[in-house]
């Protein structure tokens, strides 16, 4: 089976681990503040926090901009599921953008509509938090417009967009937001096994996110209440989490992290490749905005709704890994308790309907991406 995502491992990736294995720090160490500002200075950020995953990133990041109860934080549908429940995590209540049918990413025009309704109703959002579908970058410039307008904070799930490119910079610079959010999951395009980090520009927030990672704990003199007591003294200042990353994944990260534009520039190769095989078929290939560079995360196709179920079942049966991104969330049961209802963001599910991801990832060959593409002309006809 040819799977639709996986890790690339290199002996390189192997020996940092070990080099950490047999140092005297496995869990918070060194390698941790070198991969932090390692993919900072990539991104171009001042500031980076990692922890033990993505989820727990977008965690902190609503609680670092004071999410709370009564807040409202929007979102967009076509994600996975972390990317609404983290607003749930903090007592907020969550609702839903569209998305722009090209892209597949938070339709800027559908957020600016929704403001105005919220405006009138007094019910404005306190967080957006757009997400970057497949690894190319939603309009930022766009939504830190209406984000000045309007006055929400903005956070970025970038978590398929590591490498990608939008303007002149690096998704993940927060030029037009608060605060970035990668993944390094073994499907994305860098990975620590599981892992995530937090960027930001703003020092205010970059203290928040350190205390809230390690249980509100700090030996930070700046921050400490009472006189230090000696070299074992620390104190709790926040209720905070224990949500550290290990010294051995931001070791695979770091050394991953210096094939990132390797990692990226093949996956744009066979993303380019797949739009030129597929091009004659009676389907969709991912739409792409000229602001911006995709880090192709995924690679989604959309098919005709009423035999999405056949081809996707003739591409699993003749060995190919392909997968679905995604069920919009308010169509998750537990959101639907909460009273949300098909219909709420039309263009979703219309594309929903149709998606199917192909596999992509650094090791697939041209002769499997050959495989893949005539099991869907397999599949279609």
């Amino acid at each position: 089976m040819i799977p639709y995502g996986r890790q690339s491992i290199s002996e390189q990736d192997i020996a940092a681990v070990v080099a950490v294995l047999r140092s005297d720090w496995i869990t918070q160490g060194p390698a941790i503040t070198a991969f932090e500002q390692g993919l900072a200075a990539y991104c171009g950020a001042p500031h980076a926090v990692a922890v033990a995953n993505a989820t727990a990133a977008l965690h902190i990041a609503c609680l670092a901009l004071q999410v709370g109860p009564g807040d409202l934080v929007w979102t967009s549908p076509n994600t996975f599921l972390a990317s609404a429940n983290c607003a749930l995590y903090c007592g907020a209540q969550v609702d839903f953008v569209d998305i722009d049918p090209v892209t597949y990413n938070l339709c800027p025009q559908a957020l600016e509509r929704k403001l105005e309704q919220a405006a009138q109703a007094g019910r404005l959002p306190k967080v957006v938090i757009p997400v970057h579908f497949a690894g190319q970058s939603c309009d930022m410039a766009a939504i830190a417009a209406l984000a000045q307008r309007y006055g929400f904070r903005v956070i970025e799930d970038a978590s398929h967009a590591v490498g990608a490119d939008y303007r002149d910079g690096k998704v993940g610079n927060c030029a037009y937001s608060d605060l970035t959010v990668f993944s390094f999951h073994p499907v994305k395009i860098l990975t620590t096994a599981e892992g995530g980090m937090v960027l930001t520009r703003q020092p205010a927030l970059h203290q928040a996110l350190q205390l809230l990672r390690s249980h509100g704990m700090t030996r930070d003199q700046a921050l400490l209440q009472h006189p230090d007591e000696g070299a074992w003294y620390y104190e709790q200042v926040a209720l905070g989490y224990n949500y550290r990353i290990t010294d051995l994944q931001a070791a695979l990260g770091l050394s991953q992290l210096s094939r990132l534009d390797e990692f990226v520039a093949r996956r744009r190769a066979l993303a380019a490749r797949y739009d030129t095989l597929l091009a004659p078929l009676a389907l969709r290939t991912p739409g792409q905005a000229a602001s911006g560079r995709s880090a192709y995360h995924l690679y989604p196709i959309h098919v005709a709704p009423e035999r999405r179920r056949a081809v996707f079942d003739a591409l699993r049966a003749q060995g190919v890994g392909a997968n679905v991104h995604y069920i919009p969330v308010y169509q998750q049961p537990y959101y639907q308790r909460l009273g949300f209802q098909s219909g709420l963001c039309p263009q979703a599910e219309s594309y929903y309907a149709g998606a199917i991801s192909l596999p992509l990832y650094y090791a697939l060959s041209e002769a499997e991406q050959d495989q893949v593409v005539a099991a869907v002309r397999s599949a279609l006809a």
